[in-house]
């Protein structure tokens, strides 16, 4: 028997159920402590944002491992052009040699790679790779991970408010028929299943403007881990806290509903 979300997609696929047929388990991950990890060991931000790129490749393969079926990761901020020009370079440097060093690999191990935020400012040929990215894995099922590049929940919710209103005022859509349901298959994110958990990594306990729609009833873990370091042992421990997690989504059961006198 499964002990819980973590065994759930190994036991049913040791049966031979799809992996389309499991409940999906959609995880988040905040990468924070890069720059702390390079400190800490007198190195510069460079060799501490490399260590990360590591890192999520330990991550993804035991996110597989642990039964997550989708997760979302956060790359790269709109707020983060604010840092040193050098350090944004390097970034964008790393996104492209983890394209080019892993990507067929993953097409390989059946993930469907998706990367979403604004393109405005990005270079064109990381655009391309963006693109080439989604339709080399998009018909993979095995495994969903999606890059937040240059993502900001607020630009992305305000995106979708200007498209709705534009439908608004070009009579395509009615104001009533708006609904929450509605209103997320507008934003970016839109096409993968409720987020269930966000993982922040560092000890920092804060959003910083990551998934504020689609975190309304996800679980919140803060670890003290750096993400240099993160891999299968801080994931799954994230993992069997949320497991542990009674998750009501605002409901109470009715026993525990005291009657009215």
């Amino acid at each position: 028997m499964p002990s819980g979300p973590t065994d759930a997609l190994t036991a049913a696929q040791s049966q031979g159920v799809t992996a389309a047929a499991v409940k999906p388990l959609h995880v988040a991950v905040i990468m924070d402590g890069n720059g702390r990890w390079a400190k800490s060991r007198n190195q510069i931000r460079t060799l501490g944002h490399k260590a990360g790129v590591d890192a999520l490749k330990r991550t993804i393969t035991a996110a597989v491992d642990l039964g997550v079926t989708h997760m979302t990761v956060f790359a790269f901020s709109t707020e983060n052009w604010r840092r040193p020009e050098s350090e944004v370079n390097d970034l964008m440097g790393l996104l492209r040699a983890f394209i080019k060093s892993d990507l067929e690999r993953l097409r390989r191990e059946g993930v469907c790679v998706r990367i979403v935020g604004q393109r405005d400012g990005l270079p064109a040929d990381i655009v391309g790779m963006v693109d080439d990215a989604h339709e080399k894995t998009k018909d993979n099922s095995r495994f969903y991970l999606q890059v937040a590049l240059n993502y900001g929940a607020q630009a992305d919710i305000v995106a979708a408010v200007r498209t709705i209103a534009g439908e608004v005022r070009a009579g395509t859509l009615a104001p009533e028929a708006i609904t929450p349901e509605r209103f997320g298959g507008y934003l970016s994110t839109s096409g993968l299943p409720p987020l269930d958990l966000l993982i922040r990594t560092s000890g920092e306990h804060r959003l910083s403007n990551f998934l504020l729609w689609e975190a309304a009833y996800a679980e919140f873990v803060f670890q003290d881990i750096l993400w240099p370091d993160y891999g299968y042992e801080p994931l799954k421990a994230a993992l069997d806290v949320f497991a542990r997690r009674d998750r009501r989504f605002g409901a109470v059961e009715a026993g525990h509903v005291k009657p009215a006198t």
